[in-house]
């Protein structure tokens, strides 16, 4: 039986980067994947594909929308080849996945493909595809099993017309209609992909906004935008029944009036969150306690109530992103190891990678209010910048809110061109509890998009934004 200081269940994004730190910091390591392909979700069905579609679809949408503008002419007409897009999807995504095994073997971390579930506290059996099965034995154990689609009890998904984020990454035909059933990010990024290529888009959200968990004025903007670029909304709208007729769905809903309504479409993409993944782990074999949403109840340190097993990523609580995944698992190996490391949740950003791009760190303006917390606000829009107007992405804002009296920055909330990036100011400058005026008197290259950070925090800062 082979042995190991440290086994990792599951190869996503926590996943991989806790086992590639354990095996930097000198631990014998292995990791267990259920599937062919190391990556997990983010890099097979998720964050990494979603990706690849935005930018093919949003260069097609440049070609046919704005390439005029710019004096490029092109002969005939402007089509989609969506085979075609869907293989580079599938190139890059198999390329990302390629990286992580070399990661491993650059590493010497044994990977073990299979289903991994506790046999006891220390030893995990490993169901191949086969039907075999072998047994290691792991001094500790980090789950990283990540999570799944989550449905609504009365919708039965077909995954051919009555579908999720996977299916909606590998679609054979670009929809006539799509009805995206939730307002959050997956279901505004996979919209805007075929609304691009010329489908109907809906959007049907429970709450009274979409992007609920971001600041207000973002949702705001959001929904302005999209509203122009085609997609249509149903806010405060609460869906009743999804039935399939042949090729043609039909949604029933009730409306902020309590009226119902119907919407018919050929294909509809329920996206109402994702839920922690446990089949197959047994984590009773190991006494491991899991609460009642499904998620494997830690403690500050990531660690189980078993001592010598811990848990992080989307299987735990907190916001179900990579990122935050990618920090835990870098936290949970060096705790192991004797370390002292620490991970700000409120410093986790958020990101929806629409175009206009939305990225937030810190409070919003509502959970400020909540708190009893007095603020002070700077916004400053994305048209005034020169950098913006050459480009022609002049939608949207950045939004500074900082302390009343110690000027101390609480919450970057921006939306714009590149503001995936952007955000990463703003996390630094948190990180290191930066005042507005310290951002407003830092240098910011012009022309760029990063210069309306800056004019924020000179709004923010006794209102002295120079560019309005």
């Amino acid at each position: 039986m082979s042995k190991y200081d440290v086994a990792v269940i599951g190869s996503g994004p926590g996943g991989y980067v806790a086992a590639i730190r354990c095996a930097q910091l000198g631990m014998k390591t292995a990791i267990i994947e259920k599937y062919s392909t190391l990556g997990g979700t983010c890099l097979n069905v998720g964050c990494i594909p979603s990706k690849a579609l935005l930018d093919s679809s949003h260069h097609y949408h440049d070609a046919v929308k704005h390439f005029e503008e710019h004096g490029i002419e092109i002969p005939g007409e402007v089509k989609v080849n969506l085979e075609k897009m869907m293989e580079r999807k599938s190139s890059v995504v198999s390329q990302t996945c390629d990286g992580v095994k070399f990661l491993m073997d650059k590493n010497k971390i044994d990977v073990f493909e299979g289903v991994g579930s506790f046999k006891d506290k220390t030893h995990i059996n490993i169901e191949k595809n086969d039907g075999e099965t072998e047994t290691i034995e792991a001094a500790k154990t980090i789950i990283a099993t990540g999570s799944k689609p989550a449905n609504l009890p009365f919708i039965e998904l077909d995954k051919e017309r009555v579908i999720t984020s996977t299916e909606a990454l590998k679609l054979k035909e670009i929809p006539k209609h799509m009805v995206v059933i939730g307002g959050g990010v997956i279901g505004l990024e996979l919209g805007q992909v075929y609304r691009r290529l010329g489908a109907e888009v809906t959007v049907v959200e429970f709450l009274d906004r979409i992007i609920p968990t971001m600041d207000a004025a973002l949702s705001k903007e959001l929904q302005k935008v999209l509203k122009k670029q085609g997609v249509k909304f149903h806010t405060s709208t609460k869906v009743k029944s999804v039935e399939r007729k042949g090729d043609e769905i039909i949604i029933k809903a009730d409306d902020k009036k309590d009226k119902e309504i119907e919407i018919k479409a050929d294909y509809c993409l329920v996206s109402v969150g994702r839920k922690p993944f446990t089949d197959g782990l047994n984590a009773d074999g190991a006494g491991v306690k899991v609460d009642d949403k499904g998620r494997i109840e830690v403690n500050e340190h990531l660690q189980t109530n078993v001592d010598n097993i811990y848990a992080i990523g989307d299987v735990v609580k907190g916001a179900m992103l990579a990122h935050k995944a990618e920090e835990e698992g870098s936290f949970v190996a060096e705790i192991i190891s004797g370390q002292k490391p620490h991970i700000d949740y409120n410093l986790i950003p958020g990101v929806v990678y629409t175009w206009p791009e939305v990225a937030s760190v810190g409070k919003t303006e509502e959970q400020l209010k909540e708190d009893g917390v007095k603020y002070k606000e700077g916004k400053f829009p994305m048209r005034a910048l020169g950098r913006s107007r050459a480009s022609g992405d002049t939608d949207g804002f950045v939004k500074i809110l900082a302390d009343e009296k110690t000027d101390e920055v609480l919450g970057v909330h921006m939306i714009g061109a590149r503001t995936a990036d952007l955000i990463a100011e703003a996390v630094v400058a948190m990180e290191y509890r930066a005042s507005a005026e310290d951002i407003a008197r830092m240098s910011h290259a012009h022309p760029t998009y990063a210069e309306a950070v800056k004019e924020a925090a000179l709004a923010a800062t006794d209102n002295r934004a120079l560019h309005v």
